[in-house]
């Protein structure tokens, strides 16, 4: 698995996680689905994300990574 394919599945896991909670638990984890939509903002203008920088500890690579220059 590559670390783009990672990040969606983990921002997709997380936002159905948080609406679930928010529906059945209190309605303030509809903060968390703010946190992840902000999160995913700031990531678009920086291109800096802590769960990319975990990913890449954990050893998964980039779609790049096997890309050869032409």
């Amino acid at each position: 698995m590559t670390i783009e394919r990672a990040l969606f599945l983990l921002a997709g896991t997380m936002i159905i996680l948080s609406v679930g909670l928010s529906h059945f638990v209190h309605e303030n984890f509809v903060y968390l689905t703010l946190f992840i939509g902000v999160n995913m903002i700031q990531f678009s203008f920086t291109s800096y994300c802590p769960a990319t920088w975990l990913f890449k500890k954990m050893g998964m690579g980039s779609k790049c990574d096997n890309v050869k220059p032409s």
